[in-house]
């Protein structure tokens, strides 16, 4: 059963977390707040650690130091049922080997609840899933014959279906055209308007700028800032994580911020 928690509320806590990989580290002192009712956006240039970091917030890599607490409860305590049933976690490889046909791929999202035999709730949850991705006409085809953003948003709406309290996306739209770019963080907004914690791992920079509640911003393992897309979005401080120049414009009506190189 779903526990939603008021707007706010801590979902997840990271808190120092290092991860190595060999002699090179990954993360360091990571520390990293996710709340009820917010869309947050891990942002930071490639290799940053934001896959990693994602990995870690799932309970799915292990930190060679720091912990994540789901309820104030160590992630290592929960069992994978648990977890299942509060989080779910899109990755970037959406692998799945076998040609199953892709409403059997949705319905995987359905397995955590699966000895509770609520079919009503689980055909609910399923219709809403293909619904919010706009898979309907794909749903008997094989899913090892999609294109690589159709595999995405089947992928998506497995994670949808999962009904979980906490959503991580691991760049949840980068397969995907401009219109279905929009309508996959337009979910994330109704997701989070629900009482859910959705973390979205993004490249463009803009779409973290026009839908995300909270920016964090990594680079080189470290967790440079966080804060509202304003706070987070300058010039200065995307130059300085990037390597290059931007320039920050605004909006028109939402005068939320758009980012763009300065090409000469």
């Amino acid at each position: 059963m779903i526990h939603r928690h008021e707007a706010g509320d801590v979902y997840v806590e990271a808190s120092g977390v290092t991860v190595h990989a060999g002699e090179v580290r990954i993360l360091s002192e990571v520390s990293l707040s996710i709340v009820a009712g917010e869309v947050l956006a891990l942002v930071g240039p490639n290799g940053a650690g934001k896959s990693t970091l994602l990995g870690v917030l799932a309970g799915d890599r292990k930190p060679d130091h720091g912990v994540v607490l789901y309820d104030g409860r160590p992630v290592r305590d929960w069992s994978h049922l648990e977890l299942s049933r509060r989080r779910a976690v899109l990755t970037q490889e959406n692998t799945v080997s076998f040609p199953f046909r892709a409403i059997e791929v949705v319905e995987m999202g359905r397995s955590p609840w699966g000895r509770g035999g609520d079919f009503d709730r689980d055909r609910t949850a399923i219709a809403a899933a293909v619904a919010a991705t706009d898979v309907t006409h794909l749903l008997d085809r094989r899913y090892t014959a999609l294109s690589g953003g159709e595999k995405a948003r089947v992928s998506l709406a497995r994670v949808l279906a999962q009904q979980t309290d906490v959503v991580l996306l691991d760049e949840p739209t980068a397969a995907l055209d401009l219109r279905h770019q929009e309508e996959v963080m337009r979910t994330a907004r109704v997701l989070a308007s629900e009482g859910r914690a959705v973390v979205v791992v993004l490249h463009d920079l803009s779409l973290a700028g026009a839908y995300a509640d909270r920016v964090a911003l990594l680079a080189e393992g470290r967790m440079v800032t966080v804060g509202s897309p304003d706070e987070v979005l300058t010039a200065e401080t995307i130059g300085d994580a990037y390597g290059l120049e931007v320039q920050v414009i605004r909006q028109p009506g939402s005068g939320r911020p758009l980012v763009l190189p300065v090409r000469t």
